[in-house]
């Protein structure tokens, strides 16, 4: 009787220690757990997919939880806030939203603005049209957003001889396409031979491209999306730098100076007044 009892102890001694490691093992997780857990707030998502001047409305919209430290620059923490100025006065996409994608500043317009081309604008800067073709357009694959040089070719005073001479020259490096006829949607893909581009430029620029565009003809020329090589702003070439043909300098005439014709004198005293009369000179 007396084993039975000491085993049944034994046996409920490992019991009451596999109890408690299996609970001790339970809370330590549970502890570790609760340290991977994430803070959360409420962001703004599109919940179908909105394309480029789409008006938004709050049925295109949803809010869902989003980790605290990797909340978006410019996203929303309620829709209230995206229709601050009433349900009726729409935000328009300014480019391509995916379904639940974090509603941006950057992505859309102000209240009740539609998706022209000054939403697209920096601050002081301005959009001026340069008229393109096939050829000086880039076959057609400009797009909103891309960058581009300009290259003016027009006609310039020639120093060393009497009349003008043809040049090209680089007058604007890296400025922004805002628009390509009359649309600013930088997400087409199918090529578009523009009759105009737009471009963001300075007030200063605005000027230099006007009096270029009225002197001339404009060319562009495309800039890679991840090129960030600087250029010479001293790009310029004339029809013989570019045949290789080396300009004479003109020689200037050789001036002579006239010989001032020689004058002898004689000095005369009449009544105490010296006079000088010219004669002929002679050898």
């Amino acid at each position: 009787m007396r084993v039975i009892f000491g085993l049944v102890l034994v046996i409920g001694l490992g019991l009451a220690g596999f109890a408690v490691y299996m609970a001790k093992g339970y809370l330590e997780s549970e502890r570790a757990a609760r340290e991977r857990i994430v803070p959360t707030v409420d962001v703004v998502v599109a919940d179908t997919q909105l394309t480029y001047g789409q008006p938004i409305r709050k049925e295109d919209l949803r809010v869902i939880r989003w980790p605290e430290n990797s909340v978006p620059k410019g996203a929303f923490p309620s829709i209230d806030a995206v229709f601050s100025k009433g349900e009726d006065v729409y935000r328009t996409a300014l480019r391509t939203i995916e379904k639940n994608e974090p509603l941006m500043l950057v992505k859309i317009t102000d209240p009740g603005e539609d998706a022209g081309v000054s939403t697209r604008l920096t601050k002081g800067m301005r959009a001026f049209a340069i008229k393109v073709d096939v050829a000086s357009g880039v076959s057609g694959f400009l797009r909103p957003g891309d960058r581009v040089d300009v290259y003016w070719t027009g006609q310039l005073p020639d120093r060393r001889r009497e009349g003008t001479r043809d040049v090209t020259k680089l007058i604007l490096s890296r400025i922004k396409l805002v628009a390509v006829d009359q649309t600013a949607d930088g997400e087409r893909a199918a090529p578009t031979i523009a009759r105009t581009v737009t471009v963001e430029v300075t007030p200063m620029e605005v000027a230099a491209l006007a009096q270029a565009q009225s002197t001339g003809r404009l060319s562009l020329s495309l800039v890679g999306a991840s090129d960030d090589t600087s250029v010479e702003s001293s790009v310029e070439i004339d029809q013989n730098r570019l045949l290789g043909i080396e300009e004479e300098e003109k020689e200037e005439p050789e001036v002579v100076e006239a010989e001032e014709p020689e004058v002898c004198t004689i000095r005369t005293n009449r009544g105490g007044e010296i006079r000088e009369i010219p004669i002929p000179c002679t050898n």
